[in-house]
């Protein structure tokens, strides 16, 4: 056992029943662990996962309505600190009961994810050693990395975990950050605990709206930090509440609630008040005889002097550049990114399809970006043209060339666009006539003006979109074949709102837009993507409108998003493991949907979809009668 490191000897001793080696554990991981054996916890077996009900979410949600507002701020805040590292984070109640998460998409698909949500008890008694469950019942901020959990099933777990006092200093609530690999992440722990704290400070602000707040610190620059001692006092000088951080500055002297301000410090209340209300930071000396600065923070009756939370004031990220500016982690869309910017510098005609509202345009401007191109994008949405005016639109015309042509003439939008990129939104509803026109152009890049003789050669990127099925309108005669293939050089497929892997960054991002900082929590999310949304992306911004519209809080939860939209049904094709999981279902129906469309072809699909046969195998390999074929 020598060679062995100290976890690995404390988990062989665990799983064994000997005793745990005396240092191989934290030792408030070791007491946590022999409480779980003495209440007869089988590490080897899978932990009770008890999760209470809806109803019973509510009444604590609201008996925590308070800590809530301040809590979701902070959470956001810290998402955006934390986003893209595969983290959770949660808040709980003081029993460990889960109320709200935030979280990364990846790790909410992960099985750690599913286990992490509002409702599920995380108490000690329940979930053996953990980061919530301890910290509710130690009442410091503690950190469990992989296998210092209990049970073997958490050990791919990390989760660091900090307490939130209320003004009292009770145990109010539990902010944690989890993730799903065993890196030590100090770091992350450290802004838990800031969060904790930041979220206390405002309880006492708000707890304490009668009382007057005062901020005090050895060091004056400290004063605004998190640093600082925080005391609140009635108008007759009572201690109403104090800060740990207060507490342990004020160290061997009776702060508590109840105690007066003239038996903590040695200038009488009286005194200290007529130099704090003017507005002015004071010297002022401890009974114990160490001097402190001093500033008021708030005067009774709620009326705020403390400066506004970070989170309220949170830096947007920087753009990356070439990056585009929508959101992109679905691996289909992903892919095809990586594509577009070389078929644009080939100067290869591209193609957009998808259904109305997956972010077409936006696809379109992002390719002239990378495209290097130095003249401008122009869009023309071929639907909204005349069939009479659709050549001289694109073309230009000469002054008179046609009955109310324009006096001065006009170049067209071709020239408009030479050196840049022409967008041809709706492409599908070019008029037959004017296809062949199109078509010439595209051969020569010539361009010639209606009623003109001269031909001007023009550099212009065509970009085309489409949510109609170009390749049936061939079929029926609706539309030129040799133009179709000359438009679709390369194509660009953009999936629908409910395939898409990364809907829950989609939703984030648009709110980002619309309301800076409003935290949005996943049982939200959860909520939105179980909906068809028909009108994809743009329809997804109008309910978020509306939930804006319609919240009475500065967050966003399940309540706000409440409202008649279809959902997704039930009984739609999906497998038995995605059905249990609303975040993947639409994904995997669309998997099996275009599985059945190229005559239930693995290698077809996964090309298709841009995915791995293993991953089409997964979602087609239930035993529902599918059968399989490959190349």
């Amino acid at each position: 056992m020598q060679h062995l490191s100290g976890i690995d000897r404390a988990r062989y001793a665990l799983e064994m029943g000997q005793r745990i080696p005396v240092g191989a554990l934290q030792p408030v991981v070791a007491a946590s662990w022999q409480r779980c054996r003495d209440n007869g916890l089988d590490p080897h077996k899978p932990p009770q996962q008890k999760v209470i009900s809806f109803s019973d979410i509510k009444r604590r949600r609201e008996a925590k309505s308070a800590m809530r507002h301040l809590a979701l701020a902070e959470m956001q805040l810290l998402y955006s600190q934390i986003a893209g590292s595969n983290f959770m984070i949660a808040l709980a109640d003081a029993d460990g009961i889960v109320l709200d998460t935030i979280s990364d998409q990846h790790f909410a698909d992960s099985e750690a994810g599913r286990t992490i949500l509002p409702g599920s008890v995380w108490s000690e008694n329940e979930r053996g050693t953990n980061a919530l469950g301890l910290a509710a019942m130690v009442g410091t901020s503690v950190a469990i990395y992989g296998r210092e959990h209990y049970f073997a099933g958490h050990g791919h777990l990390s989760c660091m975990a900090a307490p939130i006092l209320n003004p009292h200093g009770e145990i109010f609530g539990l902010l944690d950050a989890s993730c799903t690999h065993e890196a030590r992440q100090e770091h992350t722990h450290a802004l838990v605990r800031m969060a904790a704290a930041q979220i206390e400070k405002g309880l006492v602000y708000r707890e304490c709206s009668d009382s007057f707040v005062f901020a005090f610190h050895p060091r004056v620059e400290y004063l605004d930090t998190l640093s600082a001692g925080l005391l609140s006092v009635s108008p007759d000088g009572s201690v109403t509440s104090i800060n740990s951080r207060g507490k342990a500055l004020l160290a061997g002297l009776p702060a508590m609630l109840g105690s007066h301000f003239d038996t903590l410090f040695e200038a009488g209340f009286g005194a200290a008040m007529d130099g704090l209300l003017n507005g002015g930071c004071i010297r002022i000396r401890d009974r114990a005889g160490s001097g402190v600065f001093m500033i008021c923070r708030q005067i009774g009756q709620g009326r705020f002097r403390a400066h506004k939370s970070p989170a309220s004031t949170m830096p947007p990220l920087l753009q990356k550049q070439d990056m585009p500016d929508f959101v992109c982690d679905d691996h289909s869309v992903k892919r095809s990114l990586g594509d577009v910017s070389s078929a644009a510098k080939l100067r290869m005609p591209i193609h957009i399809t998808g259904e109305t509202g997956t972010g077409k345009e936006l696809m379109a401007r992002h390719i002239h970006r990378v495209s290097g191109r130095k003249g401008e994008f122009v869009a023309l949405n071929c639907g909204a043209l005349p069939e009479d005016l659709f050549i001289s639109e694109i073309f230009g015309h000469e002054r008179g060339a046609f009955t109310n042509a324009r006096v001065e003439g006009a170049p067209g939008l071709v020239r408009s666009a030479d050196r840049g990129t022409l967008f041809l939104d709706e492409v599908a509803e070019i008029p037959l006539a004017a296809q062949t026109s199109l078509l010439r152009f595209l051969d020569s890049m010539e361009v010639r003006a209606v009623g003109g003789q001269k031909v001007d050669k023009v550099d212009v990127q065509i970009v085309s979109a489409t949510n109609r099925d170009l390749e049936r309108m061939v079929t029926e005669r609706l539309f030129r074949a040799d133009l179709y293939y000359r438009l679709n050089a390369f194509t660009v497929h953009l999936p629908p709102l409910r395939a898409r892997s990364d809907f829950a960054a989609i939703v984030r991002y648009l709110m980002e837009k619309m309301a800076p900082g409003t935290p949005v929590t996943d049982a939200a999310i959860a909520n939105l993507s179980m909906r068809h949304w028909r009108g994809n992306i743009r329809e997804l911004k109008t309910v978020l409108q509306r939930a804006l519209v319609r919240r009475r809080t500065d967050y966003i939860d399940e309540d706000c998003c409440d409202e008649a939209v279809p959902a997704l049904n039930s009984s739609e094709d999906c497998c038995e493991e995605c059905r249990r999981r609303p975040l993947s279902r639409a994904k995997c129906q669309e998997i099996r949907s275009v599985y059945r469309k190229t005559n239930e072809n693995v290698s077809q699909t996964a090309r298709a979809l841009g995915l791995s046969r293993t991953t089409v195998y997964k979602h087609v390999g239930s035993p529902q009668g599918y059968r399989t074929r490959v190349d």
